[in-house]
């Protein structure tokens, strides 16, 4: 897809259409929930003492150039990544090798953006009724309750505090209750032990929850929504780790369940996507076709270990070799943007990592992906910023299913794509996450390219 197809998009616009444009993006945002706390560094404790305030988040002016071939193929291919994490997150021997010492996180930003426009060449996104319908039918599959006497059900946002990201969590949790009926509760993840309890007398584990602006009312979870928990920095004591725990162990559906989490981890996709690893056909080849699997192998970049095995002293070379290093980017487990080492940096830190292998064994190695340049402008902290920017698209799913027999595998409920996210950066910049400060949120215009 090269610039000059289109030289013209985006088109150039007057002082007074850039305002008008400007003026309908940033009320269209904070309309549909489009928005963040601002960072301190933008907006001082002093002048926003109780966290009251909210700006637009990082948003571009103009849908990004896609083109539509790849667009509808990444779609296509979701349900597939359901699948195949599913059938991951039931095999705990496989993953506890797999995983050993590692501290994973994975984060989401479901997105409304795209709805702003609406032509043949911008899909429509519905990702916040979609995940909706997908906590809903969590919701509706633990139905009835399991207390004696029954208790109202509801659905609980297991959340950080204090939440810059909070808007579209509201924005789930107002279709949740307009659109299904269900009642939602916000939990901070630190106060987990304090307002949650699990009947000892009840061999059903319901997860009991008293809000703390009401505490003699008790609901059962049928549902809890992570948007904490992710962070190896959230497990600094002893009660974190025991508020995880508790809530694994209650009877509410998990979105995700720590086996699901783990099995999204960083190094599962280099397990994955290793080149010549046998593991993909490992979990899909008794329901899939070969053409398939190909199909799900072709959206895989290279990726390889730090470790003794031949990819593994392979990608040592590369890591430590300053003439090879700049088209790799180096990952640790982690997520959320700020954490990754890139090109001629990486042999640079892993000589910080003295000699001990165990240090840098964490990590992945993986080809950098390097998409064209386009034209376009961001807002962000009230300004705008216009220049030659990338994109990376991310396709969200739902995937609700429940294990039967030891031996059998997950029996699939529902499965299906649920809208997607583009994060748009600046060419130069290295990072992308979108609540980290680094993207912003972009649509796509579908082009025949």
């Amino acid at each position: 897809m090269a610039a000059s197809i289109y030289p013209d998009y985006p088109p150039d616009l007057t002082s007074e259409q850039s305002a008008y444009l400007l003026s309908n993006v940033k009320d269209w945002s904070i309309l549909n929930g489009l928005a963040v706390r601002p960072s301190l560094s933008f907006v001082s404790k002093e002048v926003d003492p109780s966290r009251s305030l909210a700006v637009t988040a990082p948003v571009t002016l103009f849908p990004s150039l896609f083109p539509r071939r790849c667009f509808e193929e990444a779609r296509a291919i979701q349900t597939a990544y359901n699948e195949l994490y599913a059938l991951i997150a039931r095999d705990e021997e496989w993953l506890r090798e797999i995983v050993e010492d590692h501290l994973l996180s994975i984060s989401a930003y479901p997105s409304t953006v795209p709805t702003l426009i609406t032509k043949s060449s911008l899909p429509s996104n519905p990702s916040i009724a979609s995940i909706s319908q997908g906590l809903a039918s969590a919701h509706t599959a633990y139905a009835p309750s399991k207390s004696h006497p029954p208790l109202p059900l509801c659905i609980v946002f297991v959340v950080q505090d204090p939440e810059n990201n909070a808007f579209d969590q509201h924005a789930l949790a107002s279709t949740l209750l307009a659109d299904h009926n269900i009642l939602t509760f916000r939990l901070p993840f630190s106060a987990t032990l304090a307002h949650t309890s699990i009947p000892l007398d009840n061999p059903s584990r319901p997860l009991i929850y008293k809000p703390s602006h009401s505490p003699s009312t008790a609901y059962e979870v049928t549902t809890l929504y992570f948007r904490a928990g992710y962070a190896p920095t959230e497990y600094n004591s002893s009660e974190s780790w025991n508020a995880r725990l508790h809530l694994e162990r209650s009877a509410a559906i998990k979105c995700p369940s720590i086996l699901t989490h783990l099995a999204g981890s960083k190094k599962v996709q280099q397990i994955l996507a290793t080149p010549s690893s046998p593991h993909l056909e490992r979990f899909l080849s008794s329901t899939s076709s070969a053409e398939y699997i190909n199909r799900v192998r072709a959206t895989f970049a290279a990726i390889y270990p730090l470790d003794d095995t031949a990819a593994g002293k392979h990608a040592i070379g590369i890591a430590t070799d300053a003439g090879k290093a700049s088209g790799y980017v180096l990952k640790p487990q982690r997520e959320g943007g700020g954490n990754n080492i890139y090109g001629l940096k990486i042999p640079l830190f892993i000589k910080s990592l003295g000699e001990d292998s165990r240090k840098y064994r964490g990590h992945i190695l993986m080809e950098l992906i390097e998409p064209p340049a386009l034209r376009n402008s961001v807002f962000r902290n009230g300004g705008v910023t216009s220049g030659e920017v990338i994109g990376e698209l991310g396709v969200y799913g739902v995937c609700l299913w429940h294990y039967g027999e030891e031996a059998a595998g997950p029996k699939i409920l529902e499965n299906w794509e649920a809208g997607y996210l583009l994060r748009t950066k600046g060419r130069e910049s290295e990072e992308g996450g979108v609540a980290a400060g680094f993207g912003a949120v972009d649509s796509v215009c579908l082009i025949g390219v």
